[in-house]
């Protein structure tokens, strides 16, 4: 082989290979920013669950006052909090009567019922754009009754 035939070879070896870095190197920038991207979507739609959280306290406390009171005036508030809160993207968990679901309620009581069934909630659960906000606390079922017995030592 010549020095020229070889030195064409080299060269477009060589174009060839900077030709995949730079495919490379492309495909690595826009997956970057694809990246990048989410990540700004994700912070910005989880930015205020600081703030909303505080707020769950609130609508614990008016709901509470809703089932004590009768109103027209604390009724309107709350569904306009609850408006507020839904804009938000926040949604309250459903469980009473589902199925016990760990990730989403803590079990604070147990009590006879349909094995591992929500036979009620004690404190009502939020998520935020299907993240949990906050778990609901629920009693489950166990089943049968379980009588304890003290064991003697």
């Amino acid at each position: 082989m010549s020095d020229k035939v070889q030195k064409n070879t080299n060269l477009e070896e060589e174009i060839n290979d900077l030709k995949n870095k730079w495919k490379k190197a492309l495909a690595d920038y826009d997956n970057l920013r694809k990246r990048i991207e989410k990540e700004r979507e994700d912070f910005v739609k989880f930015s205020s669950a600081r703030l909303l959280d505080k707020l769950l306290p609130i609508l614990d406390t008016l709901e509470n006052c809703q089932g004590r009171l009768e109103g027209k005036g604390l009724r309107l508030l709350l569904e306009q909090f609850k408006g507020v809160l839904m804009s938000e993207g926040v949604k309250e968990i459903e469980a009473e009567g589902k199925n016990f679901d760990p990730l989403k309620m803590d079990a604070i009581e147990v009590g006879q019922g349909e094995k591992n069934k929500v036979l009620k909630v004690i404190m009502k659960g939020y998520e935020l754009n299907g993240k949990v906000l906050r778990p609901a606390k629920v009693k489950v079922g166990i089943g049968k009754e379980v009588k304890w017995q003290k064991q003697s030592v």
